[in-house]
């Protein structure tokens, strides 16, 4: 392809995307469903002119990861640890930690009964689809009430990092269940201490670097530990969340003398540059992380009888265990919040990270994008029916 048209490719893709994020800010319909329609039909237009993109399925994973990563540490940059916010930290977890088990339990035994395959693989298969996606819930509570809004906030995001351990710990427990409890606890414990020393470290750089270049190679230094981290099978994951949590917060950490050291006037203007940043960068990823998905899916596998009855199973079981938790976690009216609900880059980066050998036999491959689409139009149409609150 010629180097002009890949450029004016590349430039569209994330103009479009840019008009899809502010008709979603609009009419409240995820730009994740827009980018994916894209997606199916620029498919079929290079069908037509028999033209081939090449690497979908290298490219795919590795844009999830880069993601998975902005994500997490995006998240992690917009939450506040401060005292009045223990009640909220304390409730979120609980309501991401319920979900995370009581959804998965709920939709493995459905898998079971239907595919009597082993109760540990269903498990895995199962797991990808109990977390909330805050790329697309956040958006999605916009215009909702500002307690219901950060009740999503803190919850989506503590979903993501224990959904992402929880399937860790599932890889690890394959074998032996105590083994993988020891292998587990040790090696998040080794790695929330890497990560503090990484913290001090990288806060003392980005006081000390008066480079116009700063904030990338500091990301790019959290991407490198995070790669070495998971080769080594280590909660890698944890670095980046406890690095966003570390800057967001860092007057619970850094005090006295210390402070003097490790921070200069400038810090909190920083701060918003690095928010910045992560929150521009992670936008383009997730562009072309959903366009290149809409391209490699099949459109068969949407319209696959099955795989609609399985996805809308997973879904009113999402629901339903998601009534209960709200009940036990939030106080006051559940709605919208229990309509928002919605999959997204997670679900599909952990479902395409399921070794061969542990996917489920007659699992239709349609299942992961639909159980996102479904669970984003539920959202929409749960959030329009609870009216705009102020």
């Amino acid at each position: 392809m010629d180097s002009s048209i890949l450029i004016i490719v590349l430039s569209l893709s994330v103009l479009i995307s840019y008009a899809f994020d502010l008709f979603s800010s609009r009419f409240n319909t995820p730009s994740v469903l827009l980018l994916l329609l894209l997606g199916m039909i620029t498919r079929e237009a290079t069908n037509y002119f028999n033209v081939q993109v090449p690497y979908v399925d290298t490219i795919l994973p590795t844009l999830g990861t880069l993601g998975l990563i902005l994500i997490v540490l995006e998240n992690g940059l917009d939450l506040e640890l401060h005292t009045e916010k223990l009640s909220l930290l304390r409730r979120t977890l609980l309501a991401s930690l319920l979900a995370i088990i009581g959804a998965t339990l709920l939709m493995a035994s459905v898998l079971y009964l239907l595919l009597n395959d082993t109760f540990y693989h269903c498990l895995i298969a199962a797991l990808p689809f109990s977390i909330i996606s805050s790329a697309v819930a956040i958006p999605g509570v916009a215009n909702v009430s500002q307690l219901k809004r950060e009740f999503v906030v803190y919850e989506s995001a503590f979903a993501g990092i224990l959904g992402v351990m929880a399937f860790n710990f599932l890889l690890l427990s394959r074998y032996s269940i105590w083994s993988a409890v020891w292998m587990f606890t040790r090696d998040t414990l080794t790695m929330a201490l890497l990560s503090l020393i990484c913290c001090f470290l990288l806060l003392y750089l980005i006081g000390r670097i008066n480079h116009r270049i700063k904030f990338l190679p500091i990301i790019s230094v959290l991407f490198l530990v995070y790669a070495i981290a998971e080769l080594n099978h280590l909660s890698s994951l944890l670095l980046i969340l406890i690095f966003g949590l570390f800057l967001n917060n860092t007057e619970l950490f850094v005090r006295g003398r210390l402070s003097l050291v490790l921070k200069n006037d400038l810090f909190e203007k920083e701060l918003e540059q690095l928010k910045n940043l992560t929150a521009e960068g992670g936008f383009v990823v997730r562009t072309f992380f959903f366009l290149i998905l809409g391209y490699s899916i099949v459109p068969r596998a949407l319209i696959d009888i099955d795989a609609i009855i399985v996805s809308s199973l997973f879904i009113a079981l999402i629901i339903a265990w998601r009534w209960l938790t709200l009940r036990i976690t939030f106080q006051g009216r559940s709605t919208p919040l229990l309509w928002i609900a919605p999959r997204g880059l997670i679900t599909i980066l952990l479902y395409l990270n399921i070794p061969q050998d542990l996917r489920l036999l007659g699992f239709r491959e349609g299942i992961p994008v639909l159980v996102v689409v479904i669970s984003s139009l539920v959202m929409v149409a749960g959030v329009q029916r609870g009216g705009q609150e102020t």
